[in-house]
């Protein structure tokens, strides 16, 4: 088969599409492969969705019910007294949450169950008015009815009802536009095409609330060994197109359909595969030699185990969106007459624009345009990298020499922080064209590629650690990898937030930057 590239990819794609009609004729199928491929729409997790489903059901409950009673009770009736208001809060907080709890036992946080709007809608009926019916049994049998309005109470249950089932009808149209896009299953490939493979997907095709999506099968053997189609999905090529067909389309999961026991083929195969993003998991269905229940993950009922999983995903993934928009926008605004300065003063130093915008390697290899201010004569500029700076640079501005030493050509960076490109704190996105001691960095260390399963970042635990500036050796560089790919495995944002701490201090040893 011929290497996949941009060029191929409508092949690949009525290969797909062939692959839905496919799924569309047989019964078994549609859960695996009837959807629309979009490989530019990202991932939605399921985790995500049901959390948030949890939250703004709490909130909403407790909103109406604070609403109510500040808009009613309390401003208009002589119910003032402190323990009133108490026992109107405990009370609405009780509901909120003894309501996420009812939903929660009626099945309602299930990412399945979301696209059903009648399923839904009955079981909120009921749940609401079991809580409202323990609510009032408890007020009853404590002798606190008297301290509750009824007219609150009536105007909550209703508008609580209506309430819930209005976000229930928007939650079942935006999950099914979800799925119909495919942004709510994991999209994966079988990594292998032997009879292991045909017995996995055929169990995975009988197995219920499966959430992945393939896309065919990789193998290196040649089709006289196995077979263009497995289980009736294509092969796509073998483990080196693997790399460019993940990095050219969003997929989020390799399944090894290998025996345990190929244990110097899985080695080789996890060395070539471990620098995609995905989650990678080895399947356990045909294996003989069996584990604890617990020692395995499922997808449905199918059994696998867990080789690597993708780095800072679901809630880990919303902290830190959350973190990095929110903190590039506050120092943006403290740092903004900083970046006045060194603008006016690049302007004046030598002439030429005031940013220079480098093309670096991005998230899962893509490209992205990295802002700095400029430091070198525009004549001068290396728009690929190709030559590190070194120390007396003649390309470098008077300026240029101040800011790259201080790193302060750095801070336009906080705009690709909002575009979404980079990230306050992750490994730095090097040069296209980088070398260390005249060796492409890919070449330097194996599985250089790697530290690109998350986004870079403005600084970095490498960078903290004193290893910035000039890279003119492989050990130089080994050693900012691997402490890129230690910040990758033990990421968290208390570690986020130390190493933002931190980074002033290191900026203070110029040693290297030059």
């Amino acid at each position: 088969m011929s290497e996949i590239s941009a060029s191929d990819e409508t092949i690949t794609d009525r290969r797909l599409r062939g692959r839905e009609s496919a799924d569309r004729r047989a019964a078994p199928r549609p859960r695996l492969g009837n959807f629309r491929f979009s490989s530019g729409s990202s991932l939605i997790s399921p985790r995500v969705v049901i959390g948030s489903a949890r939250l703004i059901e709490f909130l909403l409950i407790a909103g109406l019910g604070y609403g109510i009673f500040f808009s009613y009770i309390h401003a208009g009736s002589s119910l003032t007294d402190e323990v009133g208001h108490v026992l109107y809060a405990i009370a609405i907080l009780a509901a909120a949450a003894g309501s996420v709890l009812s939903f929660q036992a009626f099945q309602l946080y299930d990412i399945t169950i979301f696209s059903s709007l009648f399923r839904q809608v009955a079981r909120i009926c009921a749940g609401w008015s079991l809580i409202f019916a323990v609510l009032m049994a408890t007020a009853f049998f404590a002798k606190l009815g008297q301290e509750f309005s009824r007219i609150w109470v009536a105007t909550w249950y209703v508008s609580g009802l209506v309430g819930l089932i209005l976000f229930r009808v928007a939650l079942c149209l935006a999950v099914r536009n979800w799925s119909r896009l495919g942004r709510l299953s994991r999209r994966a490939v079988i990594v292998g095409g032997g009879p292991a493979a045909h017995k996995l997907i055929k169990a995975l095709e009988a197995s219920r609330d499966t959430d992945i999506r393939i896309y065919g099968v990789f193998d290196d053997r040649k089709e006289d060994r196995v077979s263009t189609r497995v289980a009736g999905y294509p092969k796509l090529g073998n483990i080196d197109q693997l790399i460019k067909f993940g990095r050219d389309k969003r997929l989020d999961l390799l399944i090894l359909a290998l025996p345990i026991s190929a244990e110097k083929r899985l080695l080789e195969l996890y060395k070539k595969l471990w620098v995609l993003p995905v989650d990678i998991r080895l399947s356990a269905h045909t294996n003989q030699l069996r584990f604890r229940p617990r020692a395995y993950s499922y997808i449905g009922n199918v059994p696998f185990i867990d080789v690597q999983d993708k780095p800072i995903t679901d809630w880990d993934y919303v902290l830190k969106w959350i973190f990095d928009k929110t903190v590039a926008s506050l120092l943006l605004v403290l740092l903004a007459p900083v970046m006045a300065l060194i603008a006016l003063a690049v302007k004046l130093d030598s002439p030429g624009p005031v940013f220079f915008k480098q093309k670096r390697h991005g998230f899962n290899n893509e490209l992205i345009g990295v802002y700095k201010f400029r430091s070198m004569y525009t004549e001068k500029s290396d728009s690929g990298g190709a030559k590190l700076v070194t120390k007396n640079d003649d390309r470098v501005t008077r300026v240029g020499r101040f800011i790259r030493k201080t790193s302060l050509d750095e801070l336009p960076q906080l705009f690709n922080v909002l575009k979404g490109e980079l990230s306050l704190v992750g490994p730095r996105p090097h040069a296209l064209q980088a070398k260390a001691a005249e060796t492409y960095y890919a070449d330097v260390v194996d599985g250089y590629f790697a530290r690109h399963r998350v986004k870079p970042g403005i600084t970095g635990w490498a960078q903290i650690n004193g290893w910035r500036g000039e890279t003119d050796t492989h050990e130089k560089l080994q050693r900012r990898v691997e402490h890129d790919l230690y910040y990758i495995e033990n990421w968290s944002i208390l570690f986020d937030l130390y190493i933002l701490a931190m980074t002033p201090f290191a900026l203070m040893k110029t040693d290297h930057a030059y």
